[in-house]
């Protein structure tokens, strides 16, 4: 067990997990970077071609300049940054070391306790992303090999029959990358329409679609995986198709199990948004703090890298505040 009373303990390597414990650096503050994964672990399970939506500028974290050599950069190029400035910056880190629990102890500290030793801070920041509990389709035979929730390069595909489900950016690239690497492809889409895909790349899928490269059910949905097949559910009625892969690229959702267990309120409603002051981070629970995605729930389209990196400055000038006053 470490002795050591931390400023601030932040639970989550990735962008923001980063730029948090920057400004703890910054501010003098001591601070540790726990994860249960590697450093940028969700980007590092990005599909292997993935392309940014923002430009580099906007996922520069610190002001520490991400230079590259396109206008988007890509997931290799965002590993490449996010470990430089892990080095440059000399960052505390304990990675791939589960944080358990969080529990009060008196004179107002956090006992955190991983799968490895405890910790003992004065000040908690939950930065954890969501990429960890894929969404569920709920139909029998979703548990088969065959069903996959990530999806890493197309080449593993080849000559396949592959089912994609979903619409936006996620299954656009799935479908397009298998396709274009030899799979025969076939999209089943919920709605009447596609939805939020990269501004590039919806064009390219639609007339795909368009000239039956790819085939799409729109206003559909599985009902069944078996082995060697799928049922589909479409306004003609049932079809089954042959099958040897199901993408099912459903988006995913925030750890909300964590968050109720260390005692983080959630709202009562279907999108789950974690109770928190929007001014300083602050949740229910004193000098327990959320920065990044997690903050939106369930909506996991509201915060990005580029417009939650300010949690961090929020959060530490919070900190920093609440210690003139007590002075």
């Amino acid at each position: 067990m470490n002795t050591e009373i931390l400023d601030i303990l932040i639970i989550g390597a990735g962008p923001i997990g980063l730029a948090c414990g920057l400004e703890a650096k910054k501010a003098g503050l001591s601070y540790l970077i726990v994860d249960k994964g590697c450093l940028v672990n969700s980007l590092y399970n990005y599909p292997l071609n993935m392309t940014f939506f923002s430009t580099a500028d906007r996922l520069e974290i610190g002001g520490i300049p991400f230079t590259c050599t396109s206008a988007k950069p890509g997931r290799a190029e965002a590993l490449e940054y996010y470990r430089r400035v892990a080095d440059s910056e000399k960052l505390n880190l304990a990675l791939f070391e589960e944080v358990q629990t969080v529990v009060p102890e008196a004179g107002k500290v956090y006992l955190v306790k991983t799968g490895k030793t405890e910790y003992r801070a004065r000040h908690i920041i939950v930065a954890i992303g969501f990429y960890d509990i894929p969404n569920l389709l709920n139909v029998p035979g979703e548990e088969l090999p065959k069903v996959k929730h990530y999806y890493f390069d197309p080449h593993y595909y080849y000559r396949q029959k592959v089912l994609v489900v979903g619409a936006n950016n996620s299954s656009a690239d799935v479908a397009l990358e298998t396709w274009r690497k030899g799979a025969e492809v076939t999209m089943v889409i919920r709605e009447s329409e596609l939805g939020r895909i990269k501004y590039w790349t919806k064009p390219d899928l639609e007339n795909r679609i368009k000239e039956g490269c790819i085939k799409a059910y729109f206003n559909s949905n599985i009902t069944a995986i078996r082995e060697k097949e799928v049922d589909l559910q479409t306004p003609a009625g049932k079809v089954t198709l042959k099958n040897d892969y199901v993408m099912a690229m459903t988006g995913y959702q925030p750890n909300f199990r964590f968050l109720e267990k260390i005692g983080i309120q959630l709202e009562d409603n279907e999108r789950k948004h974690p109770v928190y002051n929007s001014e300083t981070q602050e949740t229910n629970l004193p000098n327990v703090y959320l920065a990044g995605v997690i903050c939106g729930g369930l909506d996991t389209h509201i915060w990005f890298i580029e417009n939650s990196r300010v949690h961090a400055e929020q959060i530490v000038r919070h900190i920093l505040a609440k210690a003139e006053k007590k002075e």
